[in-house]
């Protein structure tokens, strides 16, 4: 599988579907968040669990959560995306009750691949987009 297929794979999966034994085959033991700020994650080195458990904060809060992919650059062991993300805030995040609201939000990944998985990401989302549409 080519390695922007795999990230492609990673967000249909277990990001949009929740399939979290995909997790296994698509993620590396060892998966590195080198930056991604806002994130309760943000620099720790998670395993399968933990990044199982990571995924899951997101769907409990936004339960029909969706990412759309919409542009992949892939270049030695980098793969960049440009995505988007829809989903209705029907549970609590950290300081942020929820308000049933309908959100999108975007942001910009580059991951990291190593011995064809998934082995970290740099990354920056639009939070202050997501913080206007939760206050407004």
């Amino acid at each position: 599988m080519s390695s922007e297929a795999l990230v492609a794979e990673l967000h249909d999966r277990v990001w949009s579907k929740g399939d979290y034994g995909a997790i296994e085959y698509l993620v590396a033991a060892r998966y590195v968040i080198h930056s991604d700020p806002g994130d309760p994650w943000e620099g720790q080195t998670l395993d399968h669990q933990t990044y199982q458990e990571r995924v899951q904060y997101s769907r409990s809060a936004f339960p029909d959560l969706v990412f759309t992919v919409h542009e992949t650059v892939g270049t030695g062991n980098r793969v960049a995306v440009r995505w988007s993300a829809t989903g209705t805030h029907l549970g609590d995040l950290r300081g942020l009750p929820a308000t049933g609201k309908r959100l999108t939000f975007t942001g910009q990944t580059i991951y990291e691949i190593l011995h064809e998985h998934v082995a970290g990401h740099w990354q920056v989302v639009d939070r202050l987009g997501f913080m206007q549409q939760l206050r407004s």
